[in-house]
């Protein structure tokens, strides 16, 4: 059994990233959605409590975890990362 096999029995739905968004601190500028190289993020229809529209992971599937969102985000609302192994997996 290859590497790739043994990952997909261990964790089987398990994301490759994460995207943790700070509603509040978003002025809803749009960069985080137009440099996403997976098209996770979209603008949202709801307003925060400065009267933007924050992005929304649409397709959270599909995160990489590679960072751009925050890299790009000039009020630091928005970043994602890749999640570390779980103990459990651990040879």
């Amino acid at each position: 059994m290859s590497d790739t096999e043994t990952d997909r029995k261990v964790r089987p739905n398990r994301p490759k990233g994460v995207v943790v968004i700070d509603r509040d601190r978003c002025k809803g500028c749009g960069f985080c959605v137009e440099f996403c190289p997976t098209g996770v993020l979209a603008l949202s229809e709801q307003i925060n409590g400065k009267g933007y529209h924050p992005p929304e992971a649409v397709a959270p599937d599909k995160c990489t975890g590679c960072g751009l969102c925050g890299m790009y985000c000039p009020d630091f609302a928005i970043f994602g990362y890749r999640p570390g192994k779980q103990a459990s997996e651990v040879d």
